[in-house]
């Protein structure tokens, strides 16, 4: 988002920072399993040695997930808040393989070398323009990996939806990807991010050919 349009986004995960640190409650997750859940279905569609960009990367929970399940690529860490950039970067000091940059989708050009662009949660909070900004950061992640992009939203296919979130028909936002920008695309709706729990988001894979890592 634009600097403007995102001022209040920011202010809102600031607090929540200044209130929880370093806690997956600060990047709005409900718990570090539900976390993981996601992270371990990124995990599993690319090689270990992938170069790989972390859009929205909060406080690195990613990279930390992936290196204690034998990731070994190369990775870099994007988002807006800029404390949460400057906690990932301290955490991960010693990691030499991971580099954190403050990074606006709007006004700063997607960097360019990587295999994947890999976003999670992102797409969550409901604003003035979700579409758009779904679908610019999107096109401008697709247009920069080398291989695939892979992200997640919440899915019209709820029993309950809270008013601050955005949800989205994954065939809409499928469509729109098969039609505009690749004919290969991968959905998947059939996952809960607790024991018990409803399949409320899905994952969609875009590659530039056919399945590959």
């Amino acid at each position: 988002m634009t600097t403007g349009k995102s001022e209040s986004l920011k202010s809102y995960y600031q607090g929540l920072y200044a209130k929880f640190g370093n806690s997956h409650q600060s990047v709005q997750h409900v718990s570090k399993e539900a976390q993981n859940v996601r992270f371990k279905i990124f995990l599993e569609q690319i090689s270990n040695k992938s170069r790989v960009v972390d859009l929205g990367c909060g406080l690195g929970d990613m990279l930390a997930f992936f290196r204690d399940n034998g990731f070994t690529g190369d990775y870099l860490g994007l988002d807006f808040v800029p404390e949460f950039i400057h906690s990932a970067e301290k955490k991960f000091s010693d990691d030499r393989k991971s580099k954190f940059k403050l990074f606006d989708i709007y006004s700063d050009a997607m960097p360019l070398g990587y295999d994947h662009v890999l976003i999670s949660g992102v797409f969550n909070n409901k604003t003035t323009d979700n579409f758009s900004f779904m679908k610019n950061a999107l096109t401008k992640s697709f247009a920069a990996c080398e291989k695939s992009i892979i992200f997640n939203a919440l899915s019209t296919y709820v029993e309950y939806e809270d008013p601050t979130l955005f949800y989205i028909d994954p065939m809409v936002i499928f469509d729109m990807c098969k039609q505009e920008m690749t004919p290969f695309v991968n959905l998947k709706h059939d996952y809960v991010t607790k024991i018990g729990g409803y399949p409320y988001e899905f994952t969609l894979s875009l590659y530039k050919e056919g399945f590959s890592v």
